[in-house]
């Protein structure tokens, strides 16, 4: 029997990795791609014969929904919606029997949309109940779902403005490692420099965007591209061994958002 051809699509680095190690441990799985936004993935749906999508609801240029909106491929693969969304999303998806994952979700959780999507997929005579059911869940949630998709929509600092002697330089948001706070002032720590900008942390972070940038601590914000790992403490706190080695105590008070943004079940 041939093996379910599968995308991967969620703006989030480390929400792709933990989803393929996952599905690489399902002999009935071929994983043949995956996708960092909307635009991406909409090219994808309609380029290759695909039988399964695990689609992240909030991404960039378009989201999710928007996605399938748009996409000119009939039958659409097995859809299999992520999102951290609440109760009005999930509610969406009961009613109308589209599967989900809400972040952070379990291996069990992760297991059981799994299969009920490979039932789905070799059951050839459910492709167009499906596809009716996704055309009834995009209706309900409207032709741009605003509710869902509005964090996507706002327009968040892509460089940064740093006084530097008699000059002003800008520098790009997503080279910043880390950021943490310094009196008055916000140090940007990018490779080996540091610039300072005049604000709080707290105004820092409303600017930035929270799927690319995380508060860890009260006085420390951690680029999540750059974790390469993670050790819990007994504490509850956690340590973030960056890219280039820095190290970063992030507090347990800033648990739910670190289960949250890495994707972690517990």
């Amino acid at each position: 029997m041939a093996r379910i051809r599968t995308l991967i699509v969620d703006n989030e680095a480390e929400a792709r990795r933990g989803l393929r190690l996952l599905l690489d441990k399902d002999p009935d799985i071929e994983v043949v791609g995956e996708c960092a936004d909307g635009r991406d993935a909409l090219r994808a749906i309609e380029s290759q014969s695909l039988d399964l999508v695990f689609l992240d609801v909030q991404m960039p240029k378009l989201s999710g929904f928007e996605v399938l909106q748009n996409v000119a491929v009939e039958p659409l693969p097995f859809i299999v919606f992520v999102t951290a969304y609440d109760r009005y999303a999930v509610q969406a998806f009961e009613v109308h029997a589209v599967d989900y994952l809400l972040k952070p979700f379990s291996n069990r959780r992760f297991q059981q949309a799994l299969s009920q999507a490979k039932t789905q997929i070799r059951n050839e005579t459910s492709v167009s109940t499906l596809n009716d059911r996704l055309d009834q869940l995009l209706a309900r949630l409207g032709t741009t779902p605003r509710a869902l998709v509005a964090e996507a929509e706002t327009e968040y600092l892509e460089r940064i403005a740093c006084k530097d002697g008699g000059k002003i330089a800008f520098i790009d948001a997503e080279a910043v490692d880390w950021i943490e706070a310094a009196d008055n002032y916000v140090a940007l720590h990018v490779g080996p420099k540091t610039h300072l900008v005049r604000a709080t942390l707290s105004e820092m972070e409303e600017k930035l965007d929270p799927r690319r940038f995380l508060r860890i601590h009260r006085s420390r914000i951690v680029n999540v591209e750059r974790v390469r790992e993670m050790l819990p403490q007994s504490s509850g706190d956690c340590v973030l061994v960056l890219e280039n080695g820095t190290r970063l105590n992030s507090s347990r008070t800033y648990s739910p958002q670190r289960r949250r943004v890495f994707n972690l079940s517990s």
